[in-house]
C-alpha cells in the first residue's frame, strides 16, 4: 500500500506563481536564523551540493553552502560519502530535468546503503507541480523538497527532514521577498556573483522562470554597494551583477533609480572589474550604454539574447521587440562601446517555425557576427503558453537547423577571435588551465578565455598577455614580462 503524502504536501502552484500583485516587497534583515537544535548539528559531518542551470542557481548554491557551513558541515566532493546531499535544479529545458532525474535514480542506491543520509531537491524544478508529483510517485527516497523562495529556511527544513519519517515538502508559490542576512560560501576567491534583483515579469511564452522565481524585486542600492565594498576589501577582483533581467532593476522603487544608476555607483567603488547578466533587448537603455562606455572597470561585454531573427516568431515568443529594433540596439552598442563583444541566446524549432523563419535567424547571426552564442532546440515547459501550441516540426528538422546554426555561429566566433592575434590584452589570471603543462588561464575584459604559460605567482593578478593563436572558443598567448 502506497503512503499518503498529501497531508505533508506544501507544494507549488503554477496558477499562484502567475500572480503579480501591487504589494510592496518586504526587505527582511533578520529572517535567517539557525535554531538552537541545529547549531553545530553538522560537526564532523559533510555535505554535497550539485548545481544545475544558470548563474542564479550557482549563487543560490553559495548561499546553501554558507548555511550548511554555519551549522558545522564541511563540503565533500564525494556524493556517496556525504551526510547531506542537495540537488539544486534547473527547469529551463527538458534535458536539464532528465539529468536531475538520472541523478535522483543514482541516489536511490546510495540511500539504500546509507539510510541516514538526508537527500534533498531544491531550485527551479521544485517549483513545478509535475515534478513534485513524479517525486512523490516514483522517488520516495527523497527526504526533502524546497524551492527558490525559502532557501533561508534550510536549517528548519533539515531538522524536519531528520525528525520525520515522511517526505518533507515546502515550496512557496509567491511573488517573493528579499532576505538579506543569509550567509554565503563562495568557491571562487577572485570573482563573485552579486544579486541585485530577483524574479522576472517578462513572461516570454516559452519560459518557466517567471513562475519559478517570482516577480521582479530589487535589492536596495545601499545593500548591494555594501556587499561590493566588502568583496573588494576581501581581495575580489571581479563581480557580476546578477538578475533574471538586470535592465529592470529599480523599476519597483518609488524613487527613480535605474540599473544605469546602480552601475555608475558600483563603478565608483573602484573594484577592478564589473560585469552583469542577463539583459533583455526590450529595455536596454541609452543611459546603460553610456555608463558602460564611460567607466573602464565596467567590462565591454554584453550578453544580449535575441532568441530568433524573425518578427512573427518573436511575437509568438512574447519578446516585445522585432528584428529591426534589435539590430538598431546592437549597432548602437557597437558604436558607443569601444571593442565591445556581444554574445546571445538563440532558440531553434519554436512551434511551427518555418524554413523561411529559420533563415531569418541565420541572417541575424550573419548581421551581428556574435562573439559567442548559446543555441538550443525549443523545449516545451508545462504551464507556459508555448507548451499549448501545436508543433508540426519534426525533431530531425530541428536538429538539422541547430547544426546549421552552430556552424554559422562557430564561423563568426573564430573570426572574432582572430581579430585578437598580435594584440596585448589584460587577463585576470584565475588559475591553472585545463590544457595542462603548467599553463595558466584567465579572461580578458571582453570575456575571452586565454590560455598561456606563466609563473603561478600571477594567479589572482591582472596581467598583460600577447595573443599568439586563436581558436573558436579560446585564445592562446604569452605573458608580457
Amino acid at each position: 500500500m502506497e503512503k499518503d503524502y498529501t497531508k505533508y504536501f506544501k507544494g507549488p502552484s503554477l496558477k499562484e506563481a502567475k500572480h503579480r500583485g501591487k504589494e510592496e516587497v518586504k526587505i527582511l534583515k533578520d529572517e535567517f536564523v539557525i535554531p538552537d537544535t541545529m547549531k553545530n548539528i553538522g560537526a564532523g559531518k559533510t555535505y554535497y551540493i550539485k548545481t544545475y542551470g544558470c548563474q542564479a542557481n550557482e549563487r543560490d548554491s553559495e548561499t546553501m553552502r554558507g548555511i550548511l557551513e554555519s551549522m558545522g558541515y564541511q563540503e565533500t566532493k564525494e556524493m556517496d560519502q556525504a551526510d547531506v546531499v542537495l540537488l539544486n535544479t534547473c527547469a529551463i529545458r527538458e534535458n536539464a530535468e532528465l539529468k536531475v532525474f538520472g541523478k535522483i535514480g543514482d541516489l536511490k542506491r546510495i540511500k539504500r546503503d546509507r539510510p541516514d543520509m538526508i537527500f534533498g531537491m531544491c531550485g527551479c524544478m521544485a517549483q513545478e507541480e509535475e515534478v513534485i508529483a513524479r517525486l512523490l510517485q516514483k522517488h520516495p527516497h527523497t527526504d526533502l523538497i524546497f524551492g527558490t523562495h525559502n532557501i533561508h529556511r534550510l536549517p528548519e527544513l533539515l531538522h524536519e527532514a531528520m525528525m520525520s519519517k515522511e517526505m518533507v515538502i515546502e515550496v512557496w508559490s509567491k511573488e517573493g521577498d528579499i532576505v538579506e542576512n543569509v550567509p554565503a560560501s563562495r568557491e571562487n576567491p577572485l570573482k563573485a556573483w552579486v544579486n541585485i534583483m530577483y524574479g522576472c515579469d517578462k513572461f516570454c511564452t516559452y519560459c518557466i522562470v517567471p513562475y519559478t522565481r517570482g516577480k521582479e524585486r530589487s535589492r536596495l542600492p545601499k545593500d548591494i554597494l555594501h556587499e561590493v565594498e566588502e568583496l573588494k576589501a576581501s581581495g575580489y577582483k571581479e563581480i557580476t551583477l546578477l538578475g533574471q533581467n538586470v535592465n529592470s532593476y529599480g523599476k519597483d522603487f518609488k524613487d527613480a533609480y535605474s540599473f544605469a544608476d546602480l552601475m555608475r555607483d558600483v563603478a565608483k567603488t573602484g573594484i577592478d572589474r564589473i560585469r552583469f547578466t542577463t539583459s533583455h533587448p526590450w529595455d536596454f537603455t541609452d543611459e546603460m550604454i553610456d555608463v558602460i562606455a564611460k567607466y573602464e572597470n565596467i567590462m565591454p561585454f554584453v550578453h544580449l539574447p535575441v532568441q530568433s531573427g524573425n518578427d512573427e516568431v518573436l511575437k509568438l515568443m512574447g519578446r516585445k521587440y522585432n528584428a529591426a529594433s534589435y539590430k538598431a540596439l546592437f549597432d548602437k552598442i557597437k558604436a558607443k562601446i569601444p571593442h565591445v563583444s556581444v554574445s546571445t541566446d538563440i532558440i531553434v524549432g519554436f512551434p511551427n517555425e518555418t524554413a523561411e523563419q529559420f533563415e531569418d535567424t541565420l541572417k541575424m547571426v550573419e548581421y551581428c557576427q556574435y562573439d559567442n552564442a548559446y543555441t538550443f532546440i525549443y523545449s516545451p515547459r508545462a504551464g507556459t503558453p508555448a507548451a499549448k501550441m501545436e508543433d508540426n516540426i519534426d525533431l530531425k528538422v530541428k536538429e538539422e537547423r541547430l547544426q546549421r546554426l552552430n556552424e554559422t555561429v562557430n564561423r563568426y566566433s573564430l573570426a572574432q577571435n582572430k581579430k585578437y592575434l598580435g594584440q596585448i590584452v589584460k587577463v585576470l589570471v584565475e588559475g591553472y588551465s585545463k590544457k595542462g603543462n603548467d599553463m595558466l588561464m584567465g579572461y580578458t575584459d571582453t570575456q575571452k578565455l586565454v590560455n598561456f604559460s606563466g609563473d603561478p605567482k600571477y594567479i589572482g593578478e591582472i596581467v598583460e598577455v600577447e595573443i599568439t593563436d586563436a581558436k573558436t572558443w579560446s585564445l592562446n598567448g604569452k605573458i608580457c614580462e
